[in-house]
């Protein structure tokens, strides 16, 4: 499976992408691949604030937990509640039913700046 051109990468395997005013994220075909079946996915709630790269929530799979950094700071405007009810949305498809969360960006260029693009994340992840 390609990588997703149209959002950004970080170096723990999370994507962000702009949708309007807030954005998406998500862990990579890479991070599903690697961890197996999804068994359970802990979010914070919806107005929870979030700070890039720190640890906002775990997902669980068959072979290991593991923490969820976030890709982009902010304010939770909206969990994929479908995750925390099917975990196995994350391994279907993680870039479009298996999303984790929607979150509002005040600062969304400067932060985005510091993830990486497709091929950027292709080449980490080809080593």
């Amino acid at each position: 499976m390609t990588t997703p051109d149209d959002r950004r990468y970080s170096g723990e395997h999370e994507w962000a992408f702009v949708d309007g005013n807030n954005v998406t994220v998500g862990v990579t075909r890479f991070a599903t691949d690697s961890l197996g079946d999804v068994v359970y996915v802990d979010l914070p709630e919806s107005g929870t604030e979030i700070t890039q790269f720190e640890k906002f929530g775990e997902i669980e799979s068959v072979k290991a937990v593991s923490d969820l950094l976030a890709p982009i700071g902010g304010t939770i405007v909206e969990i994929n509640s479908e995750v925390i009810d099917m975990p196995e949305k994350v391994n279907e498809d993680p870039y479009s039913v298996g999303w984790l969360l929607k979150v509002e960006v005040a600062d969304a260029d400067s932060q985005l700046g510091k993830l990486m693009d497709a091929a950027a994340y292709d080449n980490l992840t080809a080593e």
